[in-house]
């Protein structure tokens, strides 16, 4: 048995990868009673257009993600590490600015 308990429906978050080569991306969310019947509501609703190659529900109590308000203090820690900027590195030329021995 799963953990809800009998006839209570919980919110479940669906994700949708529709083709090779590309990431889940979410689409959405249905109210189910269990992982089984959340697939089956997913499938109805986001699935109708196209085959999709996978489709995850995830309950939504199981989902953590940083909010907008806490978009700054989360994501600052990067920025006394000017390595992980593009801007941080020299542009490589087509000039002589290598040592060659020719």
């Amino acid at each position: 048995m799963s953990r809800e308990t009998e006839g209570v429906t919980a919110s479940w978050e669906v994700f949708l990868r529709p083709r090779r080569g590309l990431s889940h991306q979410h689409v959405g969310s249905v109210r189910a009673g269990d992982a089984d019947m959340a697939l089956e509501h997913a499938r109805d609703l986001y699935t109708r257009r196209g085959e999709p190659l996978s489709l995850w529900v995830v309950r939504s109590a199981d989902v953590h993600a940083a909010s907008p308000t806490e978009r700054d203090p989360f994501f600052s820690n990067a920025h006394h590490k000017p390595y992980r900027y593009p801007e941080h590195f020299t542009p490589l030329t087509g000039g002589g600015d290598h040592d060659d021995d020719d």
